[in-house]
C-alpha cells in the first residue's frame, strides 16, 4: 500500500462497486464524520446544554452564529490554498497538515467547552463555539481538496458517498449521544466524550494517501517596489473590509443582524440600528430581495477588499487579487462561454429540494403524529438516502459523471412529485414511506453527482478556493427563496377557496381519511380541499423549478466534452512547447 494517490484508472470490478473498497474511500469516511461531527455540536446540541441550564432563548439564538463560518469559508479558502504548514506539510502533504491542524484544534475547543459553565461562562463558551465552528469549516475546506487530488473523477462519486455516509452517521451521534449522556451523567462529559470521537477524523488523516503533489501558483511581485510600513497600513485595511464584507453577506444568508449590529453598534444611531432591524424583518419578495441586496453588497465590498489600488501596483493587491481573482478567472478561461451555464446548473440543481422546508408542518397537517413522522424521516429516510448516496457513487464510477449528472438533475422534480401524490392520500402510513423513500433515495442520489461534478470543475492549486466557492454558491439561491414556501400554500389555498386556478385540485381531496388537514385548515382559515389545493400547488410550483436545472444539465451536457477536449488540446501543446528541443 503506497503513500500516494490512487492512478487513473477505471474501476471495473464488480460492475464499478470495488471503488468502495479502495484506500482513499475507507479513510474518506473517516473524514466525513470528523466533518459532519463538529457542525453539529457549535449549535444544535449545544442550544440544548444552554437551555437546560437555564439560558433565555434570545441568547441562545446569538449562537447560531457560530454556525455561519461554515457559509463563509471560501473567504478564506485562498489561505489554505497558498499556505503550507511548517514539519507536518513535509511529513503529511499540504492537504493532510491542514486537516490533522485544524482537528488538534477543534478537540482542544470541545474539550474547553466540556470544561464550561454556560451560567457563569457564556462569554468564553460562545468564543469557544465560534472556534469550533471556524476550525471545523476550515477542516472542510482541506478534506473537500484532499478528496479532490487524490482521486481522478471516475471515483469522485465513491468519495463524495463515502463522505456524506461518514457525515450522516455523525449527525446521528452528535444528536443523540451528548444528550443521552447529559442526561445519565452531565454535560460536560458528553462533550468530552464528543472531543475523544474526534479521534476517528485523526486516524482517517494518518490512513489517507497522499494526494497529488500540490502546487501553489506563484505571483510575481518582484517588479513592485517594497514599501514595508505602507504595506503593512494597507494589509490592515484591506482585511478590514474582508471582515466587513463577511458580515454583510453573513447577515443576508442568515437572515440576522446580530453579528452586524454587535461589530457596529457603536459607530451606528440608534435610527440606523433600527432600521436594520426593519429590513431584516421584512416578509414576502421585499425580504427575499433584502436578503440578496445583503449579500450581492457584501460580494462588492469583498471585490473592494481585493481590487488592485488604480496605478499604483502594492505587494498587498497583487496578493489579494491573485488569491481571489486567480480561482475565478482560472475558471472562465477554461470553460469560456459555457463557464455561466455551469455556475447557473450548480445554483439551480438542488433548487427543488430547498424549497422544501416546510415538510413537518405538512406532515403534522396530514394528521401524522410526532412518533410516526420520527420513525419515517430519522430511521427508514436515513436508510433510503445513504442507500441514494452509495447508488449515486456508483453510477459516477459505471455511468460517468456527466451522465450521472445528468440523471441527478431529474431526481428532484420527479420525486416532488411524490409529495404531490401524497397529499391526496392523507395520513395513509404506507404512503408516508413511500414518498419518503422515493425522495430521500432521490436526495441521496442526487447530493452524490453535483458533489462530484462540482469536484470535477477545480484545477490543482485553485481546489480549495473553487470548490469552496461552488459549495457556497449551490445553497444560496435556495436559503433565499425556501422562505416563501409557507406563504405560497396559504395564498394558493385562499385562490382555490375564492374559485381561482389552484381550484381545479380540490376534487381530488374529496375523500381524505378522517383528521387529514382539518387542523390545518383552520389554523389557515381555509377548507381542507382548499388546503389540499395549496399543498398540491405548492408542490408542482418545486417541479416546475426543477425543470430548469434539467435544461441548464442537457446544455451543459452536450457541450462541456467538447470543451475538456478543448482545454486537454491546449494543455498538451503548452507542454510539449515547453519541452527543451
Amino acid at each position: 500500500m503506497t503513500d500516494a494517490a490512487t492512478p487513473d484508472k477505471p474501476v471495473r470490478r464488480f460492475g464499478g462497486l470495488a471503488v468502495y473498497g479502495e484506500r482513499q474511500s475507507m479513510a474518506m469516511l473517516l473524514l466525513g464524520f470528523a466533518s459532519g461531527l463538529p457542525n453539529l455540536l457549535v449549535y444544535d446540541t449545544l442550544s440544548a446544554w444552554l437551555r437546560d441550564d437555564g439560558v433565555t432563548l434570545e441568547l441562545i439564538g446569538f449562537f447560531a452564529l457560530a454556525t455561519l463560518t461554515y457559509a463563509l469559508k471560501f473567504i478564506w479558502a485562498p489561505l489554505i490554498d497558498r499556505t503550507q504548514i511548517p514539519f507536518l506539510g513535509r511529513w503529511l502533504g499540504h492537504r493532510r497538515s491542514w486537516m490533522l491542524a485544524t482537528q488538534g484544534f477543534i478537540i482542544l475547543g470541545l474539550w474547553l467547552i466540556s470544561g464550561s459553565n454556560p451560567q457563569t461562562q457564556l462569554a468564553a463558551l460562545a468564543a469557544f463555539a465560534v472556534a469550533v465552528g471556524f476550525f471545523g469549516a476550515t477542516q472542510d475546506i482541506a478534506i473537500d481538496a484532499w478528496r479532490i487530488e487524490v482521486a481522478d473523477d471516475s471515483r469522485q462519486g465513491a468519495m463524495a458517498a463515502a463522505y456524506q455516509l461518514g457525515w450522516r452517521v455523525a449527525q446521528i451521534a452528535a444528536g443523540f449521544i451528548p444528550l443521552a449522556l447529559a442526561q445519565i451523567y452531565n454535560w460536560n462529559l458528553s462533550y468530552a466524550v464528543m472531543a475523544a470521537l474526534m479521534a476517528f477524523g485523526v486516524l482517517g488523516v494518518l490512513m489517507a494517501p497522499r494526494e497529488r503533489k500540490h502546487v501553489i501558483r506563484e505571483i510575481p511581485v518582484a517588479d513592485i517596489p517594497s514599501r514595508p510600513w505602507l504595506e503593512r497600513v494597507e494589509w490592515v485595511i484591506r482585511l478590514g473590509f474582508i471582515v466587513v464584507a463577511a458580515l454583510i453577506i453573513g447577515t443576508g444568508l442568515t437572515d440576522k443582524a446580530d453579528a452586524f449590529l454587535w461589530a457596529f453598534s457603536g459607530v451606528m444611531s440608534s435610527g440606523a440600528e433600527a432600521a436594520v432591524d426593519g429590513w431584516m424583518e421584512a416578509g414576502g419578495l421585499t425580504g427575499v430581495l433584502t436578503q440578496f441586496g445583503w449579500v450581492i453588497g457584501g460580494f462588492g465590498v469583498l471585490v473592494l477588499a481585493c481590487w488592485p489600488v488604480p496605478r499604483f501596483r502594492t505587494r498587498p493587491g497583487a496578493y489579494l487579487a491573485a488569491s481571489f481573482g486567480g480561482p475565478l478567472i482560472d475558471f472562465f478561461l477554461r470553460f469560456g462561454k459555457l463557464a455561466g451555464p455551469i455556475l447557473a446548473l450548480i445554483c439551480l440543481y438542488r433548487l427543488a429540494d430547498f424549497v422544501l422546508n416546510i415538510m413537518n408542518p405538512f406532515y403534522l397537517d396530514l394528521g401524522f403524529s410526532l412518533i410516526e413522522i420520527g420513525e419515517v424521516r430519522k430511521l427508514f429516510g436515513v436508510i433510503a438516502m445513504s442507500l441514494g448516496v452509495f447508488v449515486g457513487g456508483w453510477s459516477v464510477a459505471r455511468l460517468g459523471l456527466i451522465r450521472t449528472m445528468v440523471i441527478g438533475a431529474f431526481m428532484s422534480p420527479v420525486s416532488n412529485l411524490v409529495f404531490a401524490w401524497l397529499a391526496t392520500q392523507g395520513h395513509d402510513l404506507t404512503a408516508l414511506f413511500i414518498a419518503i423513500g422515493v425522495d430521500n433515495l432521490a436526495t441521496g442520489y442526487a447530493g452524490t453527482a453535483l458533489i462530484a461534478y462540482m469536484s470535477s470543475l477545480t484545477s490543482i492549486g485553485f481546489t480549495a478556493t473553487q470548490y469552496a466557492l461552488f459549495s457556497s454558491l449551490y445553497a444560496l439561491p435556495g436559503k433565499l427563496i425556501a422562505s416563501q414556501s409557507g406563504k405560497i400554500v396559504e395564498a394558493s389555498a385562499r385562490a382555490a377557496d375564492a374559485g381561482g386556478p389552484p381550484s381545479v385540485f380540490k376534487g381530488l381531496f374529496g375523500g381524505l381519511p378522517s383528521g387529514s388537514l382539518v387542523e390545518g385548515a383552520a389554523k389557515s382559515g381555509v377548507s381542507v380541499a382548499g388546503l389540499g389545493s395549496g399543498y398540491m400547488t405548492f408542490f408542482l410550483y418545486s417541479v416546475v423549478i426543477g425543470i430548469f436545472a434539467i435544461f441548464l444539465a442537457f446544455y451543459v451536457a452536450k457541450r462541456q466534452p467538447a470543451v475538456m477536449a478543448a482545454q486537454k488540446a491546449r494543455e498538451e501543446a503548452a507542454a510539449a512547447e515547453a519541452q527543451p528541443s
